[in-house]
């Protein structure tokens, strides 16, 4: 972490493999925390002012995509597995599931509305999820990023999904020069 007004840099985080996502959670009434999820299949929780976690998730494989509109926070794994967790609980999924999507997902993005998530993956999908069983008809996957101009379908995957943080609308955006 870097302290702007010093220049100072201080290590906050560490894993047994590569970190691969990071998020700051606002945590309600507490100081703000720091989540990271890595390929040694780990969910860290970090305060700042400490060099350990303040608490550890084991996760069922490596972390590919994290993201946190608190109290939510999805985590996407390897095997196409996704852990949903509720920062009022923040060492106990609440709900596992398998993703709709058929490849790897590559990027997550938590509603503003906090009852749901976008998921993008390496074949040019984006899948709607909602998290109440009861909105399980608002659920949809779609595909975009592709090349079609030719006899043969090129796919771009979905490398990031940008949720507007006033209207609620969404963006991806790809390797294909186009979001």
């Amino acid at each position: 972490m870097l302290d702007l007004a010093t220049g100072q840099a201080t290590q906050i985080a560490q894993h047994e493999g590569p970190i691969r996502c990071i998020r700051f959670v606002e945590a309600e009434n507490s100081s703000p925390i720091v989540a990271t999820a890595g390929w040694d299949k780990m969910l860290n929780y970090w305060d700042t002012r400490q060099q350990a976690p303040i608490a550890k998730v084991e996760l069922p494989e490596r972390a590919y995509a994290m993201d946190c509109n608190n109290p939510l926070l999805v985590v996407a794994t390897a095997e196409r597995k996704i852990l949903i967790f509720d920062m009022a609980s923040p060492t106990t999924p609440f709900q596992t599931i398998e993703s709709p999507l058929r490849r790897q997902t590559r990027t997550v993005s938590c509603f503003l509305k906090k009852d749901g998530y976008a998921i993008g993956s390496i074949e040019g999908r984006v899948g709607i999820q909602y998290i109440n069983p009861q909105q399980k008809d608002k659920i949809f996957s779609f595909k975009c990023h592709r090349d079609e101009t030719t006899m043969k379908s090129i796919l771009y995957s979905v490398n990031s999904i940008s949720i507007h943080p006033v209207y609620g609308t969404f963006s991806t955006a790809s390797n294909d020069c186009s979001f």
